[in-house]
């Protein structure tokens, strides 16, 4: 990675956020932002009922091993007076064999005194399949996994040229409200856990190694706001990337936000080395304020600063994601308005026509005005692509994931 740029204006000062934060559920109440420049007018509170909490388990719990990292890991083992030899045993087996129980057939490199302490106190993630449904398009393979407590998530598989590529979710539901998503419409539920982020990403692996393939690309755009979850989710990332492991390259792993600005904001300043996409769909204010209810707490004027500090100091560009719908967003006059409001910055824009969803009676953007759109961007000089559509048949598709089924 090139290094970082010199800092940009006092406008927009590098952020320190405390840690594990929890960002409320909607509705969402303002606070000061530490990006927010001087001529930034603030938005109107709005009442905000108590989040619920994220799950605590109990005291007697068994530890999950698939929330560790493989440092965690090996202080554990030694700590129970085993070489920590056998630490990295168990990694291979959790990650790269892809085991899933602490069974001694499965393996047997284990000795036999540390496979009892393992099955007494700990337990690998294993999310039961409620169902599964095989899209006609022969690419996409979708998955309704069953959380502890009964929530249900869905995880997507998808294949296209040359990669594999796993959808996996953040959070049971979603509390940002977005209009056109079956996730915002069922409102949220609770946070995943890092474990539970983890293993879907294994349940994916071991499909693939069942073929004798690997899981190379992981994109966080299931269900949740992953930045609404950033510990759990950057905690996930780290043991998805650990080399000895899954060994997801960085660049391999794409977190989509709808613009939570502190969570771009830490991302900048802890220098994370995984790729950020936004979905912006809108290029004022006002008509992002339709589509998007966080847009109320995180202007677009901030978030577009928010994602200019995140380049800049990066020096990395940013993924802008653009649902296109028929008549609302997807003129020539929209596309030239997202060419302005992007000019300069390090960036490519994803174009996606709207999927249905139950929840919203909006259509997709037509194939030409997608291809004229792209054009403008292009006479601009801002990249893009138009985005293929993947499960749309079995409600798989970007913004349809409801965990139904």
């Amino acid at each position: 990675m090139p290094p970082p740029a010199t800092p940009p204006p006092a406008t927009l000062p590098p952020a320190t956020l405390p840690p594990a934060t929890p960002l409320p559920a909607t509705p969402l109440p303002v606070t000061p932002l530490p990006v927010t420049p001087p001529s930034a007018t603030p938005s109107p509170a709005m009442p905000s009922p108590a989040m619920p909490p994220l799950a605590t388990p109990p005291p007697d719990a068994l530890l999950n091993l698939h929330g560790l990292t493989r440092d965690e890991l090996r202080a554990l083992i030694v700590s129970w007076d085993f070489p920590p030899v056998h630490a990295a045993r168990l990694w291979n087996y959790l990650y790269y064999e892809a085991v899933a129980a602490l069974d001694a057939a499965a393996m047997p490199d284990i000795p036999a005194r540390l496979m009892e302490r393992l099955r007494a106190e700990c337990t690998p993630d294993v999310l039961p399949v409620a169902h599964e449904a095989q899209s006609a398009d022969g690419f996409t393979r979708k998955y309704l996994l069953t959380l502890p407590g009964g929530s249900r998530i869905e995880t997507v598989l998808m294949r296209f040229t040359g990669r594999v590529t796993a959808c996996i979710s953040s959070q049971a539901g979603c509390a940002m409200g977005c209009v056109f998503c079956a996730t915002g419409q069922m409102g949220f539920t609770r946070h995943l856990t890092a474990a539970e982020i983890v293993a879907q990403a294994l349940h994916v692996q071991r499909i693939l190694k069942a073929q004798g393939e690997r899981l190379r690309n992981v994109v966080l755009m299931g269900m949740g706001e992953p930045l609404h979850n950033y510990d759990a989710v950057m905690r996930a990332c780290e043991i998805m990337r650990d080399g000895s492991g899954l060994a997801l390259g960085a660049r391999k792993i794409t977190l989509s936000t709808v613009g939570v600005v502190p969570g771009i904001v830490r991302m900048a300043d802890e220098a994370s080395p995984i790729h950020l996409a936004v979905s912006l769909h809108a290029a004022t204010q006002k008509e992002r304020l339709a589509l998007v209810p966080a847009a109320r707490r995180w202007p677009l004027d901030q978030l577009i600063d928010a994602c200019r500090y995140y380049v800049e100091k990066l020096n990395r560009r940013i993924f802008f994601e653009w649902t296109l719908i028929d008549g609302k967003n997807d003129t020539e006059a929209h596309a030239r308005a997202v060419a302005k409001l992007l000019s300069g910055m390090q960036a490519q824009v994803n174009l996606i026509p709207l999927n249905p969803t139950s929840g919203y009676g909006g259509a997709p953007g037509r194939t030409d005005a997608a291809k004229k759109f792209q054009s403008i961007l292009a006479a601009c000089n801002l990249p893009s692509t138009i985005r293929q559509p993947r499960g749309i048949d079995i409600a798989a598709g970007c913004g349809q994931l409801a965990a139904e089924g």
